[in-house]
């Protein structure tokens, strides 16, 4: 396990730098509902995606692991989007080694290799380097042993995945985990972009959870309240 103690993070990492505002108040609501999804059979393996680029998956992801972390789960976020990873910017972390050393390295396998962020309790597997056929690397057995590894050691695994419309990673993935929650950016996601994502995961039986919202507009007397309550501190 690599460690990082000096980590600075990212400001799009509104649950460290802003944990009293609406936003992080709305990721801590996002981990209650995740809790009672399924109470019979919890959540283990959750997939992000979203239909298309530049939607805001990978910060709404990288938020939700801090908010799940804080309420004392052990949490392991993956980069799976091994076309065009950015989780390991937004924690300021390296982006190799991670899952693809996972998929050619024996050894990585007893000892993933996993970084300690910022964040007690959050720890990372990034993208590792990036391979000529991503999606016959997710759909391996090899992956199902990974994501049995992974499981072993945490309470949650979230896997960040690419857009599920672009790109067949993500409907791949998502026949893999316990369920999948689906990205949607206010104003910029188009409708039929949406329900050709929802087609495409139910062709592959996926349990699609819910969707996220994002790039909600703020009630300004709601940011107003927040921010004079954490001046009050």
């Amino acid at each position: 396990m690599t460690k990082n103690r000096n980590i600075k993070p990212s400001d799009l990492l509104v649950t460290l730098s802003r944990p009293r505002s609406p936003i992080s108040e709305a990721y801590r609501t996002l981990r209650t509902n995740l809790q009672f999804v399924s109470l019979d059979k919890p959540l283990r393996t959750l997939l992000v995606t979203s239909p298309g680029a530049e939607e805001g998956k990978s910060t709404m992801l990288a938020n939700l692991a801090v908010a799940m972390a804080q309420g004392e789960k052990r949490v392991i976020l993956v980069d799976c989007d091994l076309r065009r990873p950015s989780l390991h910017k937004l924690l300021g972390l390296e982006s190799k080694p991670g899952l693809t050393t996972m998929m050619v390295e024996e050894e990585a396998m007893s000892e993933p290799p996993l970084q300690e962020t910022a964040v007690p309790g959050l720890y990372f597997l990034a993208s590792g380097l990036l391979p000529p056929s991503p999606a016959d690397l997710l759909g391996s057995r090899r992956m199902d042993r990974v994501l049995d590894l992974l499981k072993e050691r945490a309470d949650m695994v979230l896997l960040d995945a690419p857009p599920v419309v672009a790109v067949s990673d993500a409907a791949v993935l998502a026949t893999k985990v316990d369920g999948v929650l689906l990205v949607v950016s206010a104003g910029q996601t188009k409708r039929d972009s949406v329900q050709a994502a929802k087609t495409r995961l139910e062709k592959v039986n996926a349990n699609l959870i819910g969707a996220v919202l994002t790039n909600v507009p703020l009630d300004a007397s709601l940011e107003r309240y927040y921010i004079r309550q954490e001046g009050e501190e």
